[in-house]
């Protein structure tokens, strides 16, 4: 595990200097480790320099099978923590703020009736930092958009459903009763930062309509942060998916103005090593996923 966590931690963080402050070891420490790795199999897994690193192929395909043995030997750690405890093993799930806003909730409580024994963790954020929790075995599966292409390798993803992003106000806004957007230059713009899922969508989608110079654009992809200035006295415009924002538009609380966003839509979806056999609460949860009541309850306004 020592030689396995080494490489990783090295291949993620791009140089033996993040690596060495991620995992408490100094520099030579990790080197000497990723020689003795080398050794072990007898091909060279990187070519270091004071660049940083770059995997040779032989190291590429490593590590893909590195990442999955360290997630099973996590899992399989957590397990037996909880089994002299006494306690289930909690299913640990990531979710996009969409999805944890939105759906997540009624999916909990419908496997909760399926495993009512399996304690359920629950952690949301950007998807590039959720993959890397995947990977390294933190989460045992994903609720949320597709990752880049090149994330994806050694993933699988299992689609759901189909969202659009939506550019949402105050129900009070003075742009929520107006035809046309055209006070949205001068507005206070909350935007998707880079990293966010739906952030390349947003930025083509603008690219198509000619660009936008927003001198007010605040990047973020906090809810209480951008609930507060949508609906506070700041009266922000959130470019944000969805789910989001859907609870509070069902309220009357927000509206969604009339531009359409259908090109932004992409499809949330259920991630998982994809070499990793199933646990049965992973199976369980996938099912409280697609029950026909739960799908349908979340199917309102968002294209197949």
């Amino acid at each position: 595990m020592r030689h396995l966590s080494a490489f990783i931690e090295t291949v993620r963080c791009g140089s033996l200097k993040a690596a060495s402050e991620r995992i408490f070891l100094t520099q030579p420490a990790i080197s000497k480790t990723l020689k003795d790795l080398e050794n072990i199999l007898g091909v060279a897994l990187m070519h270091r320099d004071r660049s940083g690193i770059e995997l040779t192929r032989e190291g590429a395909v490593f590590q893909q099978f590195a990442e999955q043995a360290l997630a099973a030997l996590g899992h399989g750690l957590a397990s037996l923590d909880a089994l002299s405890a006494g306690t289930a093993a909690p299913l640990r799930v990531g979710a996009l703020p969409s999805v944890a806003a939105d759906l997540l909730p009624d999916v909990i409580m419908q496997f909760a009736e399926f495993s009512p024994a399996t304690p359920v963790m629950v952690e949301d954020g950007p998807i590039e930092g959720l993959i890397d929790r995947l990977r390294a075995g933190a989460l045992d599966l994903i609720v949320g958009r597709m990752g880049p292409p090149e994330r994806m390798v050694g993933l699988s993803f299992t689609p759901l459903y189909a969202e659009q992003v939506v550019f949402a106000v105050a129900a009070d806004h003075p742009l929520a009763a107006a035809d046309t957007p055209e006070m949205l230059a001068s507005a206070c713009v909350l935007y998707p930062p880079k990293g966010a899922a739906i952030c390349s969508a947003v930025d083509r989608f603008l690219l198509s309509q000619g660009g936008a110079d927003w001198p007010k654009r605040i990047e973020t992809v906090s809810g209480a942060f951008g609930r507060a200035m949508t609906l506070g006295p700041a009266q922000a415009v959130w470019i944000i998916s969805q789910g989001v924002v859907a609870r509070d538009i069902a309220a009357g609380r927000m509206v969604r103005l009339p531009i359409d966003t259908s090109t932004m839509a992409g499809h949330v979806g259920i991630m998982a090593r994809s070499e990793e056999d199933p646990t049965p609460p992973m199976r369980l949860f996938r099912q409280a996923l697609l029950e026909p009541r739960t799908a349908t309850a979340f199917a309102h306004d968002r294209p197949r």
